[in-house]
């Protein structure tokens, strides 16, 4: 490295081969092995156009004038690709990547031991970087904008600060809820990019890349059918495509197996997964909340102690679907079912209106 810059032909890790088609230990797996599905490539990356567009850009950039890509921030609900991305990034950039989940960097000395093991060019992710700790995000300033961190060494009247520099990496970190991040450290963030949910093109287009990686026979109707309740996630997508495989090949071996889109839709109801992508978390929030709540306005504390679940799971993985459904408004006052809740699950509607104006 040399004047903050990275030579092109600096040795790399090379990470896992997660896009070889012809992977033969992929079709025996029993689930979906996500580093078999991961695209290695931006251009193998399915969805997420502005994003991806963006990202391709800053990446062409960067390389061009031999440099680090600038720190990258990730948010968007969960199983929409942000691993993916930060596992590209450093693929492309010709680095390294080091994980990292957020919860468990607790101490300082737990990032610093990273951040010390870096080489030029690295990529470092982090998972869950809302739930990082003050003291952790503020040894994360100078090592994100200087490339150096401060060390006390000794005690007392004789402890001395020293500055130890470190290469010029990238941070790539990932949130689904990018509003808990303090505003200096998001702002360090040179490139801030948001994950939405797939539509039903995009999901169909990644089952039948799956599909093939899996060694899955499905027609063009039955990837529709898991496309449509896989909640426009590709997580959820994968995951769905594994366990309809395997109801569907029981079904053969017994001689009850039906055909086309039927038989994927036969699996999925008896995976519990409703025409719509609802699970049984989201439909046990929504009955709690039209049942026990009469409909909202409930706050998302007495909904999780209701639930027995953590407010985080409600916030991060259950409410983000049920919102962009249609299902659930979010308001000052708290969370409130729509007509639409009653009608999907064959409840009978208050007679106060939940959807008053007054609430906004």
């Amino acid at each position: 490295m040399t004047n903050g810059k990275i030579t092109k032909e600096k040795a790399k890790l090379p990470l896992e081969d997660l896009n070889r088609e012809e992977a033969p230990e992929a079709s025996r797996v029993g689930a979906p092995s996500e580093n078999v599905l991961r695209p290695r490539k931006l251009q193998d990356y399915i969805g997420q156009a502005a994003a991806k567009g963006k990202l391709t850009v800053f990446m062409e950039a960067a390389r061009g004038r031999g440099e680090t890509l600038d720190h990258v921030l990730l948010s968007g609900p969960p199983g929409l690709g942000k691993t993916t991305l930060a596992h590209i990034v450093a693929e492309e950039m010709g680095g390294r990547l080091h994980l990292a989940p957020g919860p468990s960097l607790e101490k300082s000395v737990d990032l610093l031991a990273i951040l010390t093991n870096l080489q030029p060019g690295d990529v470092l992710f982090i998972d869950e970087i809302h739930r990082l700790g003050r003291a952790i995000e503020e040894t994360l300033y100078p090592a994100m904008e200087d490339f150096q961190i401060q060390l006390v060494l000794g005690k007392e009247v004789g402890a001395q600060a020293v500055t130890v520099p470190l290469p010029r990496f990238t941070l790539v970190g990932a949130t689904t809820q990018s509003g808990r991040l303090q505003a200096p450290f998001r702002d360090r963030f040179g490139i801030s990019l948001n994950l939405d949910f797939y539509d039903l093109g995009e999901m169909k287009a990644i089952l039948r890349r799956s599909a093939k990686l899996l060694g899955i026979s499905l027609e063009e109707e039955q990837i529709e059918a898991v496309a449509s309740r896989s909640r426009g996630t590709p997580r959820i997508a994968n995951r769905l495509l594994a366990r309809v495989r395997d109801v569907l090949e029981v079904k053969r071996s017994r001689g009850a197996g039906g055909v086309g889109a039927q038989a994927v839709h036969e699996a999925l109801d008896f995976l519990d997964i409703d025409k719509v992508g609802l699970q049984p978390l989201d439909r046990r929030y929504l009955q709690i909340l039209c049942e026990n709540f009469r409909g909202g306005p409930a706050g998302v504390e007495a909904l999780a102690a209701s639930l027995s679940e953590d407010r985080s799971t409600l916030e991060e993985t259950v409410e983000p679907y049920l919102l962009k459904e249609g299902f659930l408004l979010r308001t000052p006052k708290g969370r409130i079912a729509t007509d639409k809740v009653y009608s999907h699950l064959g409840l009978r509607a208050p007679e106060a209106t939940r959807e008053d104006p007054l609430l906004f």
